[in-house]
């Protein structure tokens, strides 16, 4: 059975001047998935987001998001109807009430939950007649992802929902949106805070420098992703390491470190066959490290 995707890109890029943001990202992301977008500030996250959308052309490449082409203006419009989108920036209508911009934003959508909304606006204690200029940054957040989700949406895209919350804020964010995926709705989140990734997500993308360069599922973290320690007597030159499943390979003196995504076991027998002497340690990793190994650039 064929797998079904929210997004789908193939050598998605967006330059600016020779400057380019996103280079070549292609990447799937499955239907019903929490999916955590990882990344550096200015990695490329929000130029992806804004592409996704429609709000912003590719350079080059192609996306599709529920099987929508984001680049034919027809089938964009149809995609925004079903998607629902929380910018980094929660930017509301200034001058409206919290009351007022629920009721706006009702009038738009006849799929609205009246359900949800009352249960998020108990929730939240959410001010009804408070505008939302003077809503702190936390109440801003929920009054966003109230409008958000009350929609009835399929698909909940986030661009670094809990940037800047306090803890218990953060929190009750974090089981907004496993509850909202457990009611069915697909999330795509970006954030550059791995721990919150790790507690929700059960997929995890990484880029760096407008490019992929990491998508796991998270079980693959306990699973699969391994770090293979050697000590070996005397210092030893860089091995011939092309075994599948090698990720990165670092020798230092008579250390060796290797950076494994999954046969870690045939990869640790090989380096103790090809190295006389020394102690070889197979050791777990956390997502944490497996991040920050594959950010580093040779």
């Amino acid at each position: 059975m064929k797998m079904a995707y929210a997004i789908e890109t193939d050598g998605l890029t967006k330059c600016y001047g020779k400057f380019e943001a996103v280079r070549g990202l292609t990447m799937r992301v499955p239907k019903g998935s929490i999916t955590g977008f990882l990344g550096q500030n200015g990695a490329g996250k929000s130029t992806t987001i804004k592409m996704l959308l429609g709000m912003m052309r590719p350079t080059r490449g192609n996306a599709r998001v529920l099987d929508l082409d984001v680049n034919d203006e027809k089938q964009s419009i149809e995609m925004r109807k079903r998607v629902a989108y929380v910018a980094e920036d929660k930017r509301l209508y200034d001058y409206m009430t919290v009351g007022q911009i629920i009721k706006f934003t009702k009038a738009f959508y006849p799929t609205w939950n009246d359900d949800v909304e009352q249960r998020l606006l108990d929730e939240f204690r959410l001010p009804l007649d408070r505008t939302t200029k003077k809503l702190s940054k936390g109440m801003r957040t929920q009054t966003a992802l109230l409008l958000a989700l009350a929609r009835g949406a399929e698909f909940l895209i986030l661009d670094e929902p809990t940037e800047g919350l306090d803890p218990v804020v953060t929190e009750k964010v974090l089981e907004l949106i496993v509850g909202a995926a457990a009611d069915g709705t697909t999330v795509f989140f970006s954030s550059h805070q791995i721990s919150e990734v790790e507690q929700i997500a059960d997929r995890i993308l990484l880029i760096d420098r407008g490019q992929l360069v990491l998508d796991i599922p998270i079980d693959a973290v306990s699973q699969d992703y391994r770090r293979i320690r050697g000590v070996y007597d005397e210092p030893l030159p860089p091995p011939a390491l092309e075994l599948d499943g090698v990720r990165r390979v670092a020798v230092d003196g008579r250390v060796i470190s290797v950076l494994a995504s999954h046969n870690a076991a045939r990869i640790a027998e090989h380096l103790r066959r090809h190295s006389a002497g020394g102690t070889i340690e197979v050791l777990p990793l956390t997502l944490k490290e497996i991040v920050l190994e594959s950010l580093k650039r040779d």
